[in-house]
């Protein structure tokens, strides 16, 4: 295994924006990527198996919902350090960065914004701390872009204390080895609710969906509900409607704006090093103006997209970020590190579609990443509809 020689780009000096205790996390996060992450990954996505050795790990550096208060286990920081971490956490890859994304985001964030402060207790320690796990259920083998449209559905169970769950939800990150998901379903009048399923309960099962060429280092699934039993207590009290699980996607897609940095910073990272190194006619190849161009560009579109997300961070700190504003951030910065991967295996050659660099996992992961969470296409409608006042989608 090749040492991992990452050094991050900072080309307008933004580390003079952050405070002390940002960079302290930051760089504990990345020195926890290079010791525990990048020595196993190109493996684990060689052989399509997440890495669940590294669990404890992500606990210990806050990638378990950072932002939750510490009373429930969480580590109680800001957004920005949030942002800093997903960053750091997927330079090393986009698949565990999805594992820390959904545990936080899309778990704990909506049992802590819409739980009981019963199931706060019960279930945000142990999911800080790694001891369970937890998965997301919206998207549908019929309904991605269209969520409104879902099918899973619950009815009372005539006992007064109990609901009947059925469906199916499909492309779910963590479902195969999940303790507890988080589901939206439509009751008996059509209203979206949030409900927490946990693993052993009869009829709840999630089989793993194989032959990804994208996440290979990430356990995608399904989740299905045949006939499940839940307590009634186990629904969500503090929203529904399908604004409940969009306000989770606008802080998963928030973390996710800061991880495709952190991916883009790799690639560039990686072809620079090795434009150096390269000889060709003579001299290295960066010393030829179209590898130059292509060198000048990335670091360009980075140091644009560390604006954006900083500037995004604040703004959510703050409580001022919309979603519109979010969906931008998240679909440039995508699109972004997904040009710069593609820029950057050019640069290596044949060697860049080798394990022995990270360039092309790098590339097929993000393909996964422009499209979940929103798509780029409707990411752009999102905002063409905040600036037109015009709705695309009807």
């Amino acid at each position: 295994m090749k040492p991992d020689l990452f050094e991050a780009p900072d080309y307008y000096n933004l580390d003079d924006l952050l405070t002390e205790e940002h960079k302290m996390i930051r760089d504990a996060a990345r020195a926890w990527v290079k010791r525990d992450v990048s020595p196993i990954i190109e493996e684990a996505a060689q052989e399509a198996k997440f890495p669940k050795s590294i669990i404890p790990g992500l606990a210990s550096i806050g990638a378990f919902g950072p932002y939750i208060p510490e009373e429930y286990g969480g580590a109680g920081l800001d957004q920005i350090s949030y942002g800093l971490i997903m960053q750091e956490i997927e330079r090393g890859d986009s698949g565990v960065r999805s594992t820390a994304s959904v545990q936080s985001s899309l778990v704990m964030y909506p049992i802590w914004k819409y739980g009981s402060e019963e199931h706060r207790k019960k279930f945000l320690p142990k999911l800080a701390s790694g001891e369970f796990m937890g998965s997301f259920g919206l998207t549908e083998p019929d309904h991605g872009s269209n969520p409104s449209g879902m099918i899973t559905s619950f009815k009372d169970a005539g006992d007064g204390e109990h609901i009947i769950l059925n469906g199916a939800k499909l492309w779910i990150s963590n479902s195969p080895f999940c303790d507890v998901a988080v589901v939206w379903a439509k009751n008996e009048e059509g209203r979206i609710h949030g409900v927490i399923v946990e693993r052993g309960m009869e009829g709840f099962t999630t089989p793993e969906t194989h032959n990804k060429w994208s996440l290979r280092a990430s356990a995608t699934g399904e989740l299905i509900f045949q006939d499940v039993k839940i307590p009634k207590s186990n629904i969500l009290p503090g929203k529904s409607g399908l604004g409940a699980p969009l306000g989770c996607l606008d802080s998963a897609r928030f973390g996710i704006a800061w991880g495709a940095i952190g991916a883009a910073m790799d690639c560039y990272d990686t072809a620079l090093r090795y434009a150096k190194e390269r000889i060709q006619f003579g001299k290295p190849i960066a010393a030829f103006q179209l590898q130059q161009k292509k060198l000048a560009e990335m670091i360009t579109e980075i140091t644009k997209a560390q604006l954006l997300a900083w500037r995004l961070g604040v703004l959510r700190e703050e409580g001022k970020a919309t979603s519109a504003q979010i969906s931008m951030a998240k679909r440039n910065n995508v699109d972004m590190a997904i040009k710069i991967a593609r820029e950057a295996r050019q640069i290596l050659g044949g060697m860049g579609i080798t394990g022995e660099y990270s360039i092309m996992r790098h590339m097929m992961n993000l393909e996964s990443v422009i499209t979940y969470e929103g798509t780029h296409d409707i990411h752009l409608l999102i905002t063409g509809l905040d600036i037109t006042g015009e709705n695309a989608f009807k």
